[in-house]
């Protein structure tokens, strides 16, 4: 996440000329926005964080195990596919092998977000199951009044998807007031 951070993330807006930007993550997105905007090889007017992950939990481990026995034993991988293509297979595995490696238990971005000056939105579903409010509250904590919190109720690690209408009006109002 670190290199999408601070390479490929500045590589792709420079590509596109994107410079005033509000940057949107799900997941391991939001992560990867957080720490290019710390780190300040991006810089943008906005953040929605949208089941952010700011450090490792046991919660976050146990759901992706139970990811990957789903991925074997049930119909995810073709779903998957759809969106992956024929890398799917290796996207999996990879992303799935670096959660799940005892060395990366320590990984926390707690520190990047201290060099976040902009706002940011932040979009939790209740139900989340990869990860706790813990993620939300570390990052309130840092940002303080910069910082915007939606729990979404009924709602899991996709608020997207779970409560579409509720995450879509959420995000359009919070950049409504930042452009």
């Amino acid at each position: 996440m670190h290199e999408e951070a601070v390479v490929m993330l500045p590589q792709v807006l420079q590509a596109f000329q994107l410079r005033d930007v509000i940057l949107i993550g799900h997941s391991d997105g939001a992560s990867i926005a957080i720490v290019a905007t710390g780190a300040g090889t991006v810089r943008p007017r906005a953040l929605i964080l949208e089941a952010p992950h700011v450090f490792v939990e046991e919660v976050t481990l146990e759901s992706i195990r139970h990811t990957v026995d789903r991925y074997r034993t049930t119909d995810l991988r073709a779903r998957l596919a759809r969106h992956h293509g024929s890398g799917v297979d290796r996207l999996f595995d990879d992303w799935a092998a670096v959660w799940l490696s005892p060395g990366f238990r320590s990984w926390n971005i707690e520190a990047s977000l201290h060099g976040i000056e902009c706002p940011a939105l932040v979009i939790q579903g209740e139900d989340d199951e990869y990860g706790t409010a813990k993620q939300v509250e570390a990052i309130e904590n840092a940002l303080g009044d910069r910082c915007e919190v939606l729990m979404i109720s009924g709602s899991r690690h996709a608020p997207h998807a779970d409560q579409r209408a509720a995450v879509e009006e959420a995000m359009a109002e919070f950049i409504a007031r930042w452009v």
